[in-house]
């Protein structure tokens, strides 16, 4: 009699690849040979987010009807292939970066205040349902933060998740702590963002900790005159679920702007993250931006601060 087949929907590099030749009666280091045939990542690089063993991620020779997988199961692989590895460590061809924004600045005045819109935050507030980490303290500010190309390259290849992880990210979550509550919010489902955190080490972190975490059911559609239906951040969500934030005291962090859309006062759009093992030796875009936060934390008000010029802010000029 043959033994159940498995069906593994692996995540690597932004795209998706089904395994389904294999049975409960394979071994992990069976499933990674089958993802090396898709992938051309080597067993010993490959990192798989999403399996678990007794609490842990399980070692090659257990089976995989010890790890009770559901049909067509979703994991998220790290991993490098031996020649991307070589690549990267080649000098830095002359590229432009790919810009993924919108020139929008003069809809989001109209946009924020449709009452259409309106009604879909109305709508998130009431049916999305948030599940608080750690409460809201009593006198901080938010700070929400996106994750992929903010916190993390998400798109480059690597063996961890700390080798993708911008500089200085938990230096820059430490020191914010003091003044905001963190939140993170990406466009990506939850069950990959509590990966990333957990691979990234935010998740249990001994010098600060998450409020909550968003992911893309929070969003809403918004229609612009120039390029149609998009995606974006209404930070009206949180506003209507906690009384203890408001847009005065809220800023965002994401390295697109389309997702202010709803709220464009509160948005600072990040330097985007990419190509880290070309880029982590110099980015010091966290360590710029944590002074930043400091300087504004003793504000009542964050509704009269351009975060466009960020990079020119004093605290004298404030009033």
């Amino acid at each position: 009699m043959m033994a159940d087949p498995v069906t593994i929907v692996v995540k690597w590099s932004g795209k998706e690849y089904t395994v389904s030749d294999l049975s409960q009666e394979n071994t992990v280091g069976e499933l990674k040979e089958a993802i090396k045939s898709q992938t051309g990542v080597l067993p010993e690089r490959q990192k798989l987010l999403g399996l678990k063993y007794k609490g842990k991620s399980p070692d090659d020779d257990v089976a995989l009807s010890a790890l009770k997988l559901k049909p067509n199961t979703k994991i998220m692989m790290m991993g490098t292939r031996e020649e991307t590895i070589q690549a990267i460590m080649e000098p830095p061809k002359d590229i432009g970066e790919v810009v993924d924004d919108f020139d929008i600045e003069e809809e989001e005045v109209l946009i924020e205040n449709r009452e259409e819109n309106l009604q879909k935050i109305a709508r998130r507030v009431k049916d999305y349902e948030i599940k608080i980490l750690n409460p809201p303290r009593p006198g901080k500010k938010l700070l929400v933060l996106d994750v992929d190309y903010t916190l993390f390259d998400h798109r480059s290849c690597a063996e961890t998740g700390v080798e993708l992880m911008r500089p200085y990210l938990h230096e820059f979550l430490t020191a914010a702590y003091e003044d905001y509550d963190i939140v993170i919010w990406s466009a990506t489902s939850m069950k990959w963002i509590e990966a990333k955190m957990k691979e990234l080490g935010v998740t249990g972190n001994p010098n600060y900790k998450l409020t909550f975490i968003l992911d893309s059911a929070a969003m809403i559609t918004v229609f612009t005159q120039k390029y149609g239906v998009v995606e974006t951040k209404p930070l009206g969500v949180v506003w209507g679920k906690f009384e203890e934030y408001s847009s005065k005291t809220t800023i965002m962090f994401d390295d697109i702007r389309r997702n202010f859309l709803m709220n464009p006062q509160n948005g600072l759009r990040i330097r985007p993250f990419r190509e880290a093992h070309l880029n982590r030796q110099h980015d010091k875009e966290l360590l710029k931006l944590s002074k930043y936060l400091k300087n504004i934390a003793s504000l009542d008000d964050f509704s009269h601060l351009n975060h466009k010029h960020w990079e020119k802010y004093r605290p004298e000029s404030s009033s």
